[in-house]
């Protein structure tokens, strides 16, 4: 590892902290299920996670989860995530999941394979007493989902850093959440992450492609705008929205999920 390497990393794992201290993301005490599918940004989130706790000042507890859905070809290699964790000092969960795919709602198959995946994490989650999950969503997720949001649903919405579940039975969190995914990229080269072996035949990217082209036009004709969009998500200013009188303008996030427990 060169000089250059070195100090991308000591920033990285700056960053990494600042962003868990100011959302408070984690407390003294927690135990933190943390959700794995193998590629970069959850090896990434898992391996920061588990650095951290030589140095933090709160004393933490980690478990890893890998959900593999047996009806989805997506593969990866498990031996490496068991060894990944081994080394980590983590323990990780791999459970098998049957999903009846031809017989789902009328929902995509990447929508129902989704909502499965989260099942089985926050049943685990529940069983592990782990009072939170961390997921390895990043900022261009989280300006890809405005998009999306504001395009396909009509409203202003995105990714939260920490979101309280369950009638706060759970916090869900996203330590990556200011972190642009070349950060996560370099990350991942100078660790050597493997490629994901088998893309899902399934997977359908073609409206978050579309919306990460939009963002793209978008910087290239204003350089600052990335930052200064996901800064937007911070700094709302409802007085200053179109709202019809009398109509609260809070709508509750993942409703979908309330039942799952």
């Amino acid at each position: 590892m060169d000089k250059k390497e070195k100090i991308f990393l000591r920033k990285f794992h700056g960053k990494f902290g600042y962003t868990i201290r100011n959302y408070q993301l984690i407390n003294n005490g927690d135990r933190i299920l943390v959700g794995v599918s193998g590629g970069k940004d959850s090896l990434c989130l898992l391996q920061c996670l588990a650095n951290r706790r030589k140095y933090s000042k709160e004393k933490y507890q980690l478990e890893a989860v890998f959900v593999d859905i047996e009806e989805v070809p997506y593969k990866i290699d498990q031996n490496y995530l068991k060894e990944f964790c081994k080394n980590l000092g983590v323990n990780l969960h791999i459970i098998k999941k049957e999903i009846d795919i031809e017989h789902r709602p009328k929902k995509s198959v990447c929508f129902y394979c989704s909502w499965h995946r989260r099942k089985v994490m926050f049943s685990l989650r529940k069983e592990l007493n782990c009072n939170k999950l961390a997921l390895g969503h990043h900022a261009d997720d989280a300006l890809e989902t405005l998009f999306l949001n504001m395009v396909y649903h009509g409203t202003i919405s995105s990714l939260p850093a920490t979101l309280s579940m369950f009638d706060g039975d759970m916090q869900l969190i996203r330590p990556l959440i200011d972190f642009e995914e070349t950060e996560i990229l370099e990350y991942s080269r100078i660790n050597a992450y493997p490629l994901n072996n088998t893309a899902c035949p399934y997977e359908d990217k073609t409206q978050r492609i579309k919306a990460k082209m939009v963002i793209e036009q978008i910087v290239k004709s204003f350089p600052s705008s990335r930052k200064n969009m996901m800064q937007a998500m911070r700094n709302i200013y409802i007085e200053y929205l179109p709202l019809q009188p009398g109509k609260n303008p809070i709508i509750p996030f993942y409703e979908e999920f309330d039942n799952l427990l």
